[in-house]
């Protein structure tokens, strides 16, 4: 998708160059102009994708630029080009919101790469806001929040399987959002004015759990001092969500098997029967199958359980939804902590998607409530996420050791960092596979192998333990 970049800088023959370059081998909209001033006054009366920009400039350099870019349009992605590269001032570009930093003279296809990178960026960011408004127009499916191909599909998945009686089997990891497809498929059913009521299998001990299904008579048991309406009646003519349903019991099962095949069920110590008409969905995040194998589940009631099923990914594999899920926690929380808190900063957000989740979107809610109760700034930054370092950001701190070094060691130390750094992400990404990684990296698989030579980066690390534990 074609997009609309500005660029400065105080030299002509460069623009030349960059112009000539972006043109030949896109179809994005290009600005040129060598006055900082002149780019403000454009930038203020048009919208821009893309802002690359010079250090080093008369009037205006490039990091007060940047400045000015973010304070208008705070979305707008910047990157700095200098051939004057300091550790400091790549730090400083990064911290106040730069997309990147790239140090002259530099090769065409690093110029292209960033420029597709930021394209897609801003892409995404758009369908997210996009989708985001859609789905709070239909309103049934808020807060659920995806734009994957398997996100959007499960969407359309809900919009047809909703207005149906099938039962609904949801399965996935615990985390990922398994209730609010549940709601969703409630909120858009033919039942939406009813209730639906949900049973947390693993809440309620095993000792009380039918008594609270499916209510009791008085003296039924020692401390039953009245007839108790159990959540199966509550949740009459309404949607019955059982989660967890994995870790029911083996009585419990085969009263449950009786209520899904007649509709019929008895409180505790009853002897009426009674009549229920329920539309069943139940959640697990167990493999049934084994479990069927291994005897812990009822094969006949995980059938009657499995007619229609939504199977969720985890979070570490549907990425592209962090920002606009960080975003929408963000939004959430900022609320109600009553806190002005407007974005997520680069580094932020780029510490957020190469982190893995091993508690999927739950986690993800976790750290943004966390970062914006320490937050004291407008905007979330790496800081407040407290994550592992490791994915902090690609532009670590020297050591304290480094006012003994020269500059060019220092850069030399810095480089070589973020070249592992960079590296080991690629990896983990590609779970070890080499030409996967130079192809993520756009640069060629023989470079890749020295750069992995140079920082003692063995690939089969990342095959054997995999990405979570590299």
């Amino acid at each position: 998708m074609a997009g609309k970049i500005l660029i400065v800088d105080d030299e002509k023959d460069m623009l030349v160059l960059l112009k000539r370059i972006i043109s030949e081998e896109t179809d994005h909209e290009l600005v040129t102009t060598t006055n900082p001033l002149k780019a403000i006054e454009l930038f203020n009366n048009r919208s821009f994708d893309l802002v690359i920009t010079d250090l080093k400039m008369p009037k205006m350099d490039g990091i007060r630029l940047l400045e000015e870019v973010k304070k208008s349009r705070p979305k707008t992605s910047v990157v700095i080009l200098t051939a004057y590269a300091t550790i400091e001032t790549a730090v400083e570009a990064i911290q106040k919101g730069a997309y990147d930093y790239i140090t002259k003279p530099f090769r065409r296809e690093r110029i292209l790469l960033t420029i597709d990178k930021v394209m897609k960026w801003q892409e995404m960011v758009r369908e997210n806001l996009a989708l985001r408004q859609a789905l709070a127009e239909k309103d049934g499916f808020s807060p659920m929040i995806g734009t994957t191909p398997v996100m959007k599909e499960m969407f359309e998945r809900i919009k047809q399987v909703a207005p149906t009686m099938a039962t609904v089997l949801i399965t996935g990891t615990s985390g990922t959002g398994k209730e609010l497809v549940a709601r969703a498929i409630h909120q858009n059913s033919l039942r939406a004015t009813k209730k639906i009521i949900t049973v947390n299998c693993t809440a309620i001990p095993e000792q009380v759990i039918e008594s609270e299904l499916f209510g009791h008579v008085k003296g039924a048991f020692t401390g039953a001092w009245r007839d108790k309406k159990g959540l199966v009646e509550e949740a009459h003519e309404g949607t019955f969500f059982l989660d967890e349903i994995g870790d029911l019991s083996p009585h419990m099962q085969t009263k449950l098997l009786r209520l899904l095949q007649e509709g019929e069920y008895k409180p505790v110590g009853g002897v009426v029967t009674k009549k229920a008409d329920l539309r069943f969905i139940a959640a697990t995040n167990h493999n049934l199958e084994q479990d069927i194998q291994e005897k812990r589940f009822r094969e006949d009631l995980y059938y009657r359980l499995n007619v229609i099923r939504f199977e969720i990914p985890p979070l570490k594999e549907r990425k592209e939804d962090i920002p606009l899920l960080s975003y929408h926690f963000l939004k959430k929380y900022a609320r109600i902590n009553q806190k002005d808190i407007q974005d997520i900063s680069p580094p932020a957000m780029q510490a957020l998607l190469f982190h893995e989740f091993p508690g999927n979107v739950r986690e993800l809610e976790n750290i943004i409530e966390r970062a914006v109760i320490f937050c004291i700034t407008d905007s979330l930054d790496v800081k407040n996420l407290f994550l592992d370092k490791e994915h902090e950001t690609f532009y670590p701190d020297l050591d304290q050791g480094a006012s003994r070094l020269s500059f060019k060691e220092a850069k030399d130390r810095m480089i070589l960092m973020f070249h592992e750094q960079y590296i080991r992400s690629l990896l983990r990404e590609s779970k070890g596979n080499i030409s996967k990684a130079a192809e993520m990296a756009g640069i060629q698989r023989q470079y890749l192998h020295r750069l992995m030579k140079e920082s003692g980066i063995d690939a089969a690390d990342f095959r054997q333990k995999g990405p979570d534990q590299s």
